[in-house]
Protein backbone atom coordinates (compact mmCIF):
# COMPACT_ATOMS: atom_id res chain seq x y z
CA UNK A 1 0.00 0.00 0.00
CA UNK A 2 3.13 2.49 0.57
CA UNK A 3 3.23 1.98 -3.55
CA UNK A 4 -0.20 3.18 -4.02
CA UNK A 5 -0.14 5.94 -1.59
CA UNK A 6 3.08 7.34 -2.68
CA UNK A 7 1.18 7.62 -6.83
CA UNK A 8 -0.88 9.16 -4.94
CA UNK A 9 1.28 11.92 -3.64
CA UNK A 10 3.16 11.93 -7.01
CA UNK A 11 -1.12 13.43 -8.45
CA UNK A 12 -1.54 15.20 -5.94
CA UNK A 13 1.43 17.10 -6.53
CA UNK A 14 1.03 17.20 -10.45
CA UNK A 15 -2.78 18.27 -9.74
CA UNK A 16 -0.98 21.28 -7.85
CA UNK A 17 1.36 22.16 -10.89
CA UNK A 18 -1.30 22.19 -13.12
CA UNK A 19 -3.11 24.70 -11.47
CA UNK A 20 -0.35 26.90 -10.03
CA UNK A 21 1.41 26.75 -13.38
CA UNK A 22 -1.84 27.28 -15.44
CA UNK A 23 -2.51 30.68 -13.35
CA UNK A 24 1.55 32.16 -13.58
CA UNK A 25 0.65 31.06 -17.47
CA UNK A 26 -1.96 33.47 -17.65
CA UNK A 27 -1.12 35.50 -14.91
CA UNK A 28 -0.26 38.62 -17.27
CA UNK A 29 -3.04 37.96 -19.32
CA UNK A 30 -5.50 36.63 -17.20
CA UNK A 31 -7.84 33.59 -18.69
CA UNK A 32 -9.20 30.40 -17.82
CA UNK A 33 -7.64 27.25 -18.65
CA UNK A 34 -9.02 23.77 -18.91
CA UNK A 35 -6.54 22.30 -16.85
CA UNK A 36 -7.17 23.87 -13.99
CA UNK A 37 -10.15 22.22 -13.30
CA UNK A 38 -8.30 19.37 -13.65
CA UNK A 39 -5.74 20.04 -11.51
CA UNK A 40 -8.57 21.20 -8.86
CA UNK A 41 -10.77 18.23 -9.15
CA UNK A 42 -7.00 15.77 -8.96
CA UNK A 43 -5.96 17.78 -6.13
CA UNK A 44 -9.44 17.04 -3.71
CA UNK A 45 -10.06 13.53 -4.92
CA UNK A 46 -6.17 12.32 -4.73
CA UNK A 47 -6.30 14.13 -1.19
CA UNK A 48 -9.07 12.52 0.36
CA UNK A 49 -7.29 9.06 -1.12
CA UNK A 50 -4.28 10.19 0.66
CA UNK A 51 -6.07 10.73 3.57
CA UNK A 52 -8.45 7.50 3.68
CA UNK A 53 -5.09 5.57 3.48
CA UNK A 54 -3.85 7.12 6.39
CA UNK A 55 -6.27 7.40 8.60
CA UNK A 56 -7.08 3.74 7.81
CA UNK A 57 -4.26 1.87 8.96
CA UNK A 58 -3.30 0.96 5.68
CA UNK A 59 0.18 3.48 5.52
CA UNK A 60 1.96 4.87 8.61
CA UNK A 61 1.33 8.07 8.24
CA UNK A 62 0.05 10.34 10.85
CA UNK A 63 -2.74 12.56 10.36
CA UNK A 64 -3.07 15.75 11.74
CA UNK A 65 -7.18 16.27 11.33
CA UNK A 66 -6.83 20.84 11.66
CA UNK A 67 -4.26 20.62 8.65
CA UNK A 68 -5.90 18.48 6.62
CA UNK A 69 -9.50 20.05 7.59
CA UNK A 70 -7.64 23.64 6.64
CA UNK A 71 -6.32 22.38 3.46
CA UNK A 72 -10.07 20.81 2.64
CA UNK A 73 -11.65 23.58 2.94
CA UNK A 74 -9.29 25.96 0.80
CA UNK A 75 -8.97 23.31 -1.70
CA UNK A 76 -12.83 23.36 -1.90
CA UNK A 77 -12.93 26.95 -2.61
CA UNK A 78 -10.19 26.97 -5.44
CA UNK A 79 -12.57 24.05 -6.95
CA UNK A 80 -15.43 25.89 -6.35
CA UNK A 81 -13.65 29.32 -7.84
CA UNK A 82 -12.77 27.73 -10.79
CA UNK A 83 -15.93 25.94 -11.62
CA UNK A 84 -17.61 29.21 -11.38
CA UNK A 85 -14.80 30.82 -13.43
CA UNK A 86 -14.96 28.60 -16.08
CA UNK A 87 -18.43 27.85 -16.41
CA UNK A 88 -19.99 30.52 -15.89
CA UNK A 89 -17.65 33.15 -17.72
CA UNK A 90 -16.80 34.31 -14.56
CA UNK A 91 -14.41 37.55 -14.16
CA UNK A 92 -10.92 36.28 -14.85
CA UNK A 93 -9.91 38.03 -11.78
CA UNK A 94 -10.99 35.23 -9.79
CA UNK A 95 -8.07 33.21 -12.08
CA UNK A 96 -5.51 35.00 -9.27
CA UNK A 97 -7.81 33.68 -6.52
CA UNK A 98 -7.69 29.84 -7.49
CA UNK A 99 -3.68 30.10 -7.91
CA UNK A 100 -3.21 32.56 -4.74
CA UNK A 101 -5.50 29.82 -3.02
CA UNK A 102 -3.80 27.23 -4.08
CA UNK A 103 -0.29 28.58 -3.38
CA UNK A 104 -1.61 28.78 0.21
CA UNK A 105 -2.65 25.40 0.43
CA UNK A 106 1.45 24.32 -1.00
CA UNK A 107 2.08 26.91 1.72
CA UNK A 108 -0.07 25.09 4.52
CA UNK A 109 1.22 21.74 3.87
CA UNK A 110 4.70 22.60 3.88
CA UNK A 111 4.84 24.77 6.66
CA UNK A 112 2.67 23.78 9.26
Amino acid sequence: MELVYDLLVVLHLLGMAVIVGGWLAVVREPRWLPGMWHGALTQLVTGIALVGLAESGAVDHDVDRTKIAVKLVVALVVAGVVAVGRNRGGPVRLVHVAGGLAVLNVLVAVLW
